[in-house]
Order: structure tokens, then sequence, then C-alpha cells
């Protein structure tokens, strides 16, 4: 952790099993202490060298993080519960990892890597990150020369709708240029790409293609950052390799956190 003052349900969530809303849960009915002392004001901060009690026992500061890699399958959805009753990443995870949190999303109808961890600030810190993600895309047409440009050179779009989730509240959104591309073929009226950006927002590439009517067919994420999916078969995970620890850990470093 770094060196300064966190936010009390941020520091419980850090280095317990517990999320964020359950730490406010926990605060608001008196069962958290910070020096002996009852607290129920959510925006409280803990300062380095407080002691912290969940239920008068004491929160151990963690020293070690867990990060797995999972193969997502199209079909499946990634959150704990879905009011649906669908199908989630959870439903084929060990229940060792029923603890974990994922970082970053993958659709409903989406596959690929997918990262999941027991530390929250390094879900957050990798979410926010700037660190390469490689899909591959099926779309729907040919890419036309307008798209080319706009993967070339960014866009704003004031509807980017297309490809949205129905329920979402986001109505625009601006794409930075792509790291990289390449259309890998066109036959039997669609096209298959392979795309190397550094964001996540919601649903981007199927925004950004619905935008010029190249509807998403098939979206299949296969590395972040250091991390491939390799040859991991759906459904199943595996740690991180000690090469892709040491490139994480890397990260981290530069972003002032200490594990």
């Amino acid at each position: 952790m770094r060196d300064e003052e966190f936010r009390l349900n941020k520091f419980i969530s850090h280095n317990t099993k517990y999320s964020r809303r359950e730490a406010d849960d926990l605060i608001a009915s008196g069962k958290v202490k910070i020096n002996n002392k009852i607290i129920t004001e959510l925006s409280t901060r803990v300062k380095e060298g407080d002691k912290v009690k969940i239920n008068n026992r004491p929160v151990r500061l963690k020293d070690k993080f867990t990060v797995i890699v999972y193969h997502k399958q199209k079909g499946e959805i990634v959150s704990k519960k879905d009011d649906r009753d669908r199908k989630t990443i959870y439903d084929s995870l060990s229940k060792q990892y029923k603890h974990f949190v994922s970082i970053g999303r993958l659709d409903y109808a989406s596959e690929g890597l997918l990262l999941l961890t027991d530390a929250p600030i390094i879900a957050e810190a990798l979410m926010k990150s700037n660190l390469e993600r490689v899909y591959y895309v099926k779309v729907k047409g040919e890419i036309k020369k307008e798209t080319i440009l706009a993967m070339e050179n960014g866009i704003t779009l004031e509807d980017a709708t297309k490809g949205a989730h129905p329920k979402s509240n986001i109505k625009s959104m601006t794409f930075a240029p792509f790291l990289a591309f390449s259309v890998l073929g066109s036959s039997g009226g669609y096209s298959k790409l392979k795309v190397i950006i550094n964001e996540g927002q919601n649903r981007e590439l199927r925004r950004f293609f619905g935008y010029f009517d190249n509807e998403v067919v098939d979206l299949k994420r296969v590395s972040f950052g250091k991390i491939d999916l390799g040859t991991l078969k759906p459904g199943k995970s595996r740690f991180l390799a000690s090469n892709e620890y040491e490139a994480l850990r890397d990260f981290l470093k530069l972003q002032g956190i200490r594990y």
C-alpha cells in the first residue's frame, strides 16, 4: 500500500475478504474500531500505524496478493449474482475464488482473458491503467476507410449507443487512437480484425464498430499487459507465471503501490 491515508472501506476491502459495500455495512453497524474506538462515519480515513479491528479481530495488512487468469466463455456474466439467473463466471470458478474481484469486465457475448484478484486496490489500478489490451474481433460487413481513419486518429461520438447495453446511461464516448490494428480478412459478409487498445470503457469496441454499422458478432480478448491467454481452455483458470508476476510488480511499483 502507499504510505498515505485510505478511506476506511477501501482499507478493509484491500486487506480482507469484504467488498467496499460490505465494509460500509460493517462500519455503519458499529462493528469496526480504529485504535479501539468504534467508528460509524463512512468517510473516516485510516492513517499508517492505525490499528483496525472488525468484530474485535485485528485486520492484518496484506503483504501478498494473488491474480488468476480465467478464460471467460460466451454466455457468462462477470458478476457475483444475476437478477435473470444467468450463469456467472463464479459458477465455473473454484469456490476458493468466490471473493476475488474481476479486473474490468467482458460482456455476456464476449470471451477470452479475464483477470481476477483478491486485492481490490490492484484491480482498481489495473482497470484505470493504459496497459495494452489485445482483441480479435469479427464484425458484419467490410471495414470502410472512415473506420480505419477513426482507428488511426481517434474519434468522439455524440451518439455511441449502437452496440451499447439497452440500459446503459452512457450516450457519448471519446475513443483514443488504437495502438495498432490489422484487418485479417473479409469473406461471407464479415470482416476479422486484430486490435490493440489501452482503454477499458463500457462496451468500447462494440460501440466503436457499431457506429460504423459493423456490428460485432465475435469478440475475444487474448492479452492484458504482459499477461497472455495462451492455450488456456474456455472455463479454465490458472495462476500467473513468475515472469507475469514480475511484470505486474514492476507496474505496481510505478504506480506507487507497495505489496
